[in-house]
């Protein structure tokens, strides 16, 4: 499955477009099946990098906002062998929400 289609590279923000923003918001959510890990993305650079909020399921206070990259998510492969998905039930979230949840 390809993660971003078109449509959704041209709907999200630009990297830095949300810099500082207190309602920054998710667009896309993807996730391994087996649940071990969640990415949220906010902003995308056109091309390959992704900013948002990464959750590798490492325990309390391991997650994080950053930057990772697209292309690291379509080769990775979760405990079980299966490819990273995108949420297509996932409709836009504040980054906050995600965050405190």
């Amino acid at each position: 499955m390809m993660l971003l289609t078109k449509a959704l590279r041209r709907h999200l923000p630009k990297l830095y477009a949300q810099d500082g923003d207190p309602h920054a918001t998710a667009y896309v959510k993807f996730f391994t099946p087996d649940g071990a890990a969640t990415w949220y993305v906010s902003e995308f650079d056109g091309v390959d990098t992704c900013y948002g909020w990464s959750d590798l399921g490492l325990g309390p206070g391991c997650s994080e906002l950053g930057y990772f990259s697209l292309s690291a998510l379509e080769a990775l492969r979760g405990p079980l062998g299966l490819p990273v998905e995108r949420d297509r039930g996932f409709r836009p979230t504040r980054l906050t929400a995600i965050i405190t949840a």
